[in-house]
C-alpha cells in the first residue's frame, strides 16, 4: 500500500493558499509565501517521533479560496497525482470558503485511492498566537501518515469528514464543517478513533484530473416569486451544460409557475441536464412525495437525492469534462461513484 514500508511515513502537504497562510495586512487577512519555514519554526519543539517526515509544495500563487475557478481543482489534482507513487498520504491546505467543493471536486478526480488525502485548513491563520491551524494539521498529518483512510476528507477541529459529505456551517466557529447527511468517519480528542466500517476501502488509483469548462454547470435557487428575467438567464444561456435546481423540502418546485416549467422543459429537450437536490441542510430529494414535484421526472428532471450542493455541483461539473452524452451523465448523477449519495 505505501512506497516506504520499513521507513517512517512520508506525508507530501500542498500548500493552495486560504487562512492558514496567510498574515494581516492593512487590508485585512492576505495571502503570503513562506508557509513551510513558519511551520517548522512552530513544530521546533514538537516531538517529531509522533509526526510523520513531511515535504512541502507551495503554490506560486497562492489562492484566496473565494475566489477558486475549476481550473484550480485540475491543478490540485495534477499535483497529487504527479507526487502519488512517492509519499503515503497527502494533506492539502486549503481556504474554507470553499474547501468543501475542491474536497468534493478531488474525490470525483481521484479516484480508487490507496493512500490517504486529506484537505484541512483553518480559521485564523498559523501566525496568530491564539489559532486552530496548528492543531488542524498537526492531526491531518499524523491521519495522511499513519491511519489506513484511502479516500478524501475534511479534517477540522476534530472531525473526519468524507470530503464529498462536509460542507461548510459556521463562518467564525472553530468547528466550521459538518456532515448533514452522514456520520463522521472519525474525531480527534485525546485518542484518535476512526469508524472503519464507514471508510472506504483501498481500490485501485484511477487518478484522472480534469480539465474544466468554467461556465458549464450554473445553480439556479428556488424562492417564492421567482422572476422570469433569472430563469431565463440560467436556462436558456447556451454555455450552460448543466443546471443544479436547489428546490424546496424533499424536492418541491412551484408547478403553479408556467415559465418557470416550460424553461425546464425546453431545457430538458435541448440536452441540459438538470438535477434536483434540497435547499435544507438536511434532506434527501423524493421525486412524487408532493404532487407539485410530480412532473419533475417527466420533464427528465433527475434527483439529486441527498448529496451536498457542492458535491452536486462539482460532481455535475466532472462528468459534463468527461463524457459528452447527456443522457449518460443524468444516469451518472443518480449512481454513487465514490460515497457522495446514498
Amino acid at each position: 500500500m505505501y512506497p516506504n514500508q520499513t521507513l517512517k511515513p512520508r506525508v507530501l502537504i500542498v500548500h493552495t493558499g486560504g487562512t492558514i497562510g496567510m498574515r494581516p495586512s492593512e487590508a485585512g487577512y492576505t495571502p503570503v509565501a513562506g508557509f513551510e519555514a513558519l511551520l517548522r519554526e512552530k513544530l521546533i519543539n514538537s516531538v517529531h517521533d509522533t509526526l510523520p517526515e513531511f515535504d512541502l509544495i507551495e503554490f506560486e500563487h497562492l489562492i484566496d479560496s473565494a475566489n477558486l475557478v475549476p481550473d484550480d481543482w485540475q491543478t490540485i489534482a495534477q499535483t497529487l497525482t504527479d507526487h502519488y507513487d512517492d509519499y503515503d498520504g497527502f494533506v492539502v491546505l486549503h481556504g474554507t470558503d470553499t474547501m468543501a467543493y475542491t474536497a468534493s471536486a478531488l474525490s470525483f478526480q481521484l479516484t480508487g485511492l490507496s493512500k490517504p488525502v486529506i484537505v484541512t485548513g483553518s480559521q485564523i491563520p498559523l501566525v496568530e498566537l491564539r489559532n486552530d491551524a496548528l492543531d488542524n494539521l498537526i492531526s491531518a498529518l499524523i491521519i495522511a501518515g499513519f491511519h489506513p483512510v484511502p479516500e478524501v476528507c475534511v479534517y477540522f477541529n476534530g472531525r473526519l469528514l468524507r470530503g464529498n459529505r462536509s460542507r461548510k456551517v459556521k463562518a467564525t466557529g472553530l468547528d466550521a464543517f459538518d456532515s448533514p447527511n452522514f456520520p463522521w468517519l472519525g474525531q480527534v480528542g485525546i485518542h484518535i478513533e476512526l469508524h472503519q466500517q464507514l471508510i472506504r476501502t483501498a481500490g485501485t488509483p484511477d487518478l484522472c484530473p480534469t480539465e474544466y469548462t468554467s461556465g458549464a454547470v450554473a445553480m439556479l435557487p428556488i424562492y417564492p416569486g421567482m422572476a422570469d428575467a433569472q430563469i431565463h438567464s440560467v436556462l436558456d444561456n447556451e454555455q450552460i451544460r448543466g443546471v443544479i435546481i436547489q428546490s424546496y423540502g424533499v424536492g418541491n418546485l412551484p408547478d403553479n409557475n408556467a415559465q418557470l416549467m416550460q424553461h425546464l422543459t425546453q431545457a430538458a429537450k435541448s440536452g441540459v441536464v438538470l438535477v434536483n437536490l434540497s435547499s435544507c441542510l438536511q434532506a434527501q430529494v423524493i421525486h412524487g412525495a408532493y404532487a407539485c414535484s410530480a412532473r419533475l421526472q417527466e420533464i427528465g428532471i433527475v434527483s439529486g437525492g441527498d448529496m451536498t450542493p457542492e458535491a452536486a455541483f462539482t460532481k455535475l461539473h466532472t462528468l459534463l469534462a468527461t463524457h459528452s452524452d447527456s443522457a449518460q451523465v443524468s444516469a451518472l448523477m443518480q449512481q454513487n461513484l465514490c460515497g457522495e449519495l446514498d
